[in-house]
């Protein structure tokens, strides 16, 4: 049985956007269509009449035509403008500063850029404490020495150049209070923490070789001498820290910091002749192993009191700053 196809409902567009339905009634209705969207079609036809007769539809296409993005032109890059350079006018200047010399701001150091430092341009000033600070021939008499000298800044450091710490492997040393790899000394009197110095501390401060040093196991360290300057035991007995002052004092001839501070604040006997003096020792080679032969480099100041633990700068010549 071969059954018949209705056929749909074709929309036409009459004048003034009027949309008709096309179709065969049937039973009073468009063919295909419910009564539902017959009247659904006529409220659309209403309202695009009343829009027309408002002026709405024109309006709205108008209105769409302006909102569109317009097309960005595309410009050439333009050259570079060329900076023009204002001529240069002589400079004003006073007519009574044309009568002078110019006054040079050079720093003192780029002057003397070239010149060695003398024994006689070093000048050492220590505060005095609330106590005065004397030492006796005895005091001289426990000064120590050494055969070899000692490499600076090079025994627990790193291939960077930097000192290594270690909090759980190092010592720490009673001088310049860091925990650090390398070698340090071990007292056979007291044998505890302040008997242990590190060989920078060792060489700087009191002239000894801590490779010497451990070789003799009679070894007394500088505290059991009384003759420890390090911050601590200075300011226990009244005296303020002596800050850098190794590099200095080899200038002037000592072996360290330690023979500078007897040898020149012992208490003189009265001789017969008061203008003989006391010569001071020869002083041992020295050598550093940095590039900056500046006082500042790797130096440690004295006048600090810091953990054993904490990092600082690298101790060379005394405590940490």
């Amino acid at each position: 049985m071969v059954g018949t196809r209705k056929k749909s409902p074709q929309a036409t567009t009459g004048t003034g956007g009027e949309i008709a339905i096309e179709g065969t009634a049937e039973n009073g209705t468009a063919e295909g269509s419910s009564g539902y969207e017959q009247s659904r079609d006529l409220r659309i036809k209403e309202n695009k009449e009343r829009m027309q007769k408002l002026g709405l539809l024109d309006l709205s296409k108008k209105l769409k035509s302006e909102i569109a993005p317009k097309k960005r032109s595309f410009k050439p890059p333009s050259e570079k403008k060329t900076t023009q350079t204002l001529p240069q006018s002589p400079a004003r200047r006073s007519s009574r500063l044309k009568t002078m010399a110019p006054v040079s701001y050079a720093e003192d150091r780029e002057r003397k850029k070239g010149k060695r430092e003398s024994s006689e341009d070093v000048e050492i000033c220590l505060e005095e404490g609330s106590k005065p600070e004397i030492y006796t021939e005895e005091h001289e008499k426990l000064l120590g020495d050494c055969e070899m000298s000692w490499t600076l800044n090079a025994d627990g450091y790193g291939e960077d150049g930097k000192r290594i710490y270690d909090k759980d492997n190092g010592e720490t040393c009673h001088q310049c209070r860091q925990k650090t790899l390398g070698l340090h000394t071990h007292c056979s009197k007291c044998t505890i923490v302040q008997g242990q110095f590190c060989g920078d501390c060792l060489y700087a401060r009191y002239g000894e070789n801590v490779m010497e040093v451990n070789e003799n196991p009679s070894w007394i360290c500088p505290v059991c001498r009384d003759i420890c300057n390090c911050s601590l035991c200075r300011k226990g007995k009244g005296w303020m820290p002596t800050g850098n002052l190794y590099r200095k004092v080899v200038k002037l001839g000592y072996k360290s910091v330690a023979h500078y501070l007897i040898q020149t604040k012992r208490s003189q006997p009265k001789a017969e002749n008061p203008d003989v003096k006391v010569p001071a020792e020869e002083s041992l080679p020295l050598v550093i192993n940095v590039e900056d032969d500046t006082e500042e480099s790797q130096l440690v100041d004295d006048n600090n009191s810091n953990d054993a633990d904490d990092k600082a700068e690298d101790a060379v010549d005394g405590d940490v700053r």
